[in-house]
């Protein structure tokens, strides 16, 4: 069974589509207007070994916020739709992620219920042209549309290029290991409940 889905999402603020392949090796066509979003969801691509195409056209001339925004929903709802009912995922994972002098710790659930605890701190309002207050932004809405619980702490780290992307990729790998088939599961559902949701 192929894990892949397309969303399309069209409001009067953005018009986004996004194809993503669970099962991929990590390559990314993705063009958001937003350079150094475009560069953190490559990184999600390329570590979590998701194909990812996506194409965002939104209203740049009054902030980010909404691209930024509408991006991560329409991320979250395309893996959902691709996971369908999870059957034989091993579920959970965590990854400590270092990026020279920041660590990062991601852990997930991808429980079919939504969560996210942010605990991340930037010290400039701006990673290039992007606002650092978009980043949990961002994380919200894909942990919201992706049915995953969500756990961001930035350990210590100083550069907030590092502490972005540290973010980025502890996802990408934490999501690599908790959405791998388990051959163990023999296709089950990883609950006693018999569903996630």
């Amino acid at each position: 069974m192929k894990r892949q889905a397309t969303i399309a999402r069209r409001t009067k603020e953005t018009q986004i589509t996004a194809t993503v392949d669970l099962d991929g090796t990590g390559v990314s066509e993705i063009t958001t207007g937003i350079g150094f979003l475009d560069h953190m969801l490559e990184q999600l691509a390329r570590h979590g070994l998701i194909d990812i195409k996506l194409e965002a056209k939104g209203d740049l001339h009054i902030d980010f916020h909404h691209t930024t925004e509408d991006v991560g929903i329409v991320l979250g709802q395309a893996v959902a739709k691709a996971l369908g009912d999870k059957q034989g995922i091993a579920r959970y994972a965590d990854v400590h992620l270092p990026m020279d002098e920041t660590l990062t710790r991601v852990a997930l659930d991808v429980s079919g219920r939504p969560y996210l605890i942010w605990k991340v701190a930037f010290s400039q309002p701006k990673v290039g042209e992007m606002d650092t207050e978009l980043f949990r932004e961002w994380f919200q809405a894909f942990a919201q549309n992706s049915g995953i619980t969500l756990h961001i702490e930035n350990l210590y780290g100083e550069n907030n290029h590092h502490i972005a992307e540290t973010c980025y990729k502890g996802l990408a790998r934490a999501l690599r290991a908790a959405i791998a088939l388990d051959p163990r599961q023999a296709g089950r559902v990883p609950s006693t409940k018999g569903m996630l949701a």
